[in-house]
């Protein structure tokens, strides 16, 4: 098995078509047929079915090709590193769910290695596409959570993605609202006092499923609603119709503003916040530097 083996195989997933990813390598379509066929002849195994239409992947291709995918990128590194010598800039990006902490964290680890040497990306997005950003090595980790409700589903989108989950932290669930609203100022709050209030929670697009949500308890029979796809509309809603979410209870007034407020929902469930990342695959220097960021939170959960 080559290198150059494995490159046909996950050019062939990506066209679905051998004929399209032939011409893509700038090869013709019986040697590419052949190589992948003695790619598979030797690992014993189908990583394709062929038909009239193309392609399919098939479940132990899968698994090959993610690992594949893994190796691709590392070759890639080590190729820039020590045979181009790449002197270019450093890349570090991550993404997360709609965590304002997390978006801080990243802000900090900023400040603290010179821009001029490091290409930074963050990406505050939908829980699906945090695990395909990840997976694809768009950025090297991903910020979510566990709970008991989600963690089977998750395991599962996890493992098919060869990815794995890191915890960080345990934190109480708080309902997350404005500091006008009625309910505000009680020192606990109960789901039935809830149910009169819009429950604001974020899109989750084509993967919507409720065990992608964001939010806790996506199950409970909520009256109304309101579906938002940013922070920022999620925030001017708590104030406009009174709404509220549920969270970690771990705020970033910075960011956020002072008009908001976490109150202890009266709940004995929590939410295990961690990070996912490629199996087997160490985090570098700047990715270590900013869970070491996120750590700094433990001690602001919210009793």
């Amino acid at each position: 098995m080559t290198i150059q083996q494995i490159r046909y195989a996950v050019t062939v997933a990506e066209c679905n078509s051998m004929n399209k990813a032939a011409e893509k390598l700038f090869m013709s379509q019986p040697s590419l047929s052949n190589a992948v066929r003695e790619l598979e002849d030797e690992l014993n195994m189908e990583i394709f079915i062929r038909n009239n239409r193309g392609v399919t992947v098939t479940d132990a291709g899968n698994e090959f090709l993610a690992y594949g995918r893994q190796l691709l990128e590392q070759y890639k590194y080590m190729w820039e590193r020590f045979v181009e010598k790449e002197t270019g800039k450093k890349k570090f990006s991550v993404s997360m769910q709609h965590y304002s902490f997390a978006v801080k964290a990243f802000v900090e680890i900023v400040k603290k290695f010179d821009t001029g040497e490091y290409e930074f990306a963050v990406y505050e997005t939908k829980t699906y596409e945090v695990i395909e950003n990840v997976k694809n090595f768009i950025s090297e980790l991903g910020v979510l959570f566990k709970n008991q409700f989600n963690e089977r589903f998750l395991n599962k989108c996890l493992q098919d993605n060869n990815l794995e989950f890191v915890s960080l932290f345990d934190c109480h669930i708080y309902a997350y609202l404005w500091n006008g609203h009625p309910l505000a100022h009680n020192k606990i709050i109960t789901m039935e006092e809830l149910l009169d209030y819009p429950c604001l929670a974020f899109e989750q697009g084509k993967n919507n499923s409720l065990y992608l949500s964001e939010e806790m308890f996506t199950d409970f029979p909520y009256k109304r609603t309101i579906k938002v796809n940013d922070r920022a509309t999620m925030l001017n809603l708590m104030i406009g119709v009174n709404g509220f979410t549920l969270c970690s209870g771990i705020i970033s007034k910075e960011l956020n503003g002072d008009n908001y407020m976490a109150v202890p929902l009266d709940t004995d469930e929590v939410m295990t916040i961690g990070y996912v990342k490629p199996k087997g695959m160490r985090l570098s220097v700047i990715g270590e530097k900013y869970i070491e960021e996120l750590m700094t939170y433990k001690s602001m959960v919210l009793r």
